[in-house]
Parts: C-alpha cells; structure tokens; sequence
C-alpha cells in the first residue's frame, strides 16, 4: 500500500463528520422475512474534513496536505476524534483495556486489536495503525517495557515479544494503546468556490479508510 507515515491536521479533523460504513445485503421474502447477509467481515470508515475548515489558513494547510499526498495516490493517518484509543475516548488507556492473546510458550507475535460489544456479537477490529509512543503492554498482568521486552510495529499493529520473553503456555496478554485510521482522499478534485466559503459554505473534502 502506497502510504505517507504522516498525520492529518488534527485541528481539523476534530471538527469533522464521519464515522463507520458496513455493507448489508437484505433479501425480503414473499413471506415478509428478510434474509440478511454481510458482504464485508470489517466496516470501512468514511469523513469529511470540509467540517473542521473554518478559516481559509485552515483551507491552505488542507490544500497543502492534498498536493503533497497527490489527491488520492498516498494514504495517511486520520486521528476519530471520537475514537482513537482501546479505552472511551475520555477515559485513559490503561494496560488492561484489550484482550490481544493467549500465550502458548511459543508464539511471539500478536497483532492489536479493539472488541466492541460484549454479549451477542462481538467485533474484533484490527488496529493497524497504533501511536507507538502510547503502548502499554501487561501479561497476567504484570507490566511489559517497549524495546525491552517487547517492539511494537506501527505501521501494522503487531506486538513482538523477544525470545527470552515469550509468554508462557496460558499467560493472557493485554494492551492499552491510541490509534490512527489509515486512510486517503476520495476525490482527486477539491472543489472550493471561494465566494460561497467567505458566505458559510463547508467544503467537500472527502475521506476514506484503506485497508492493507
């Protein structure tokens, strides 16, 4: 995947709209019943940053950001302000928040995830794109140390523990951690009609998750 390591404006992005997509297939009976089926295992996520621009430096670091990422040639990292660490959004991450494995004496690496829900359906997203400076890392509790006992790659979410630090035969481990949503512009043609943007009118910047 063709991919800048770099953040958008998070000033931005913090006033902007979006949130998860998932693509349903209903099929209604003759009888009146439905018949349900999910074409995608993971939802895709969707912005508009048009949202967060308020003043036109705002439109420039945008413009900015677009040439230099080629439209939508280069994804990057889009910080959901409404959800961005293994924790609630207003609540601090601790080393206990994810469940990311089981040991087995042998397995070494175990990639980042967040569950949502509990009891009927829980969904295991992958985090592919952890702020590797925010990792906390416990097995049966008792607290890892990055780069001592363990390395956290950022651009894929995996947590590789050293040989001499392998978790034993059903040791649990757990992760707190922020993260990012890979993504990129969905338009190769920003549309600014600077006389309606003086007036109020929000820009249509739209973005979208890409997937590895």
């Amino acid at each position: 995947m063709t991919f800048h390591d770099v953040r958008f404006p998070t000033d931005i992005s913090l006033g902007s709209s979006g949130g998860p997509e998932r693509r349903t297939e209903i099929v209604v009976l003759g009888s009146g019943h439905e018949e349900r089926n999910t074409r995608w295992a993971h939802s895709r996520r969707k912005y508009n940053a048009g949202y967060g621009v308020k003043t036109l430096n705002d439109l420039h670091a945008v413009i900015s950001f677009f040439e230099e990422r080629r439209g939508r040639l280069y994804g990057f990292r889009w910080k959901d302000h409404l959800d961005f660490r293994s924790s609630g959004p207003q609540t601090p991450i601790s080393p206990n928040d994810q469940t990311i494995g089981v040991g087995d004496g042998v397995k070494a690496t175990f990639q980042l995830i967040k569950q949502y829900g509990l009891d009927h359906a829980p969904y295991n997203r992958l985090i592919n794109k952890p702020v590797e400076s925010s990792i906390l890392l416990s097995v049966d509790g008792v607290l890892k140390a990055n780069g001592v006992e363990f390395t956290l790659n950022g651009a894929t979410g995996e947590v590789t523990f050293f040989p001499s630090d392998i978790p034993a035969n059903g040791e649990v481990i757990h992760a707190g951690f922020e993260f990012d949503v890979a993504v990129r512009f969905d338009s190769d043609n920003l549309k600014i009609n600077m006389s309606r943007f003086h007036a109020g009118e929000i820009p249509d910047i739209p973005i979208v998750e890409v997937r590895s």
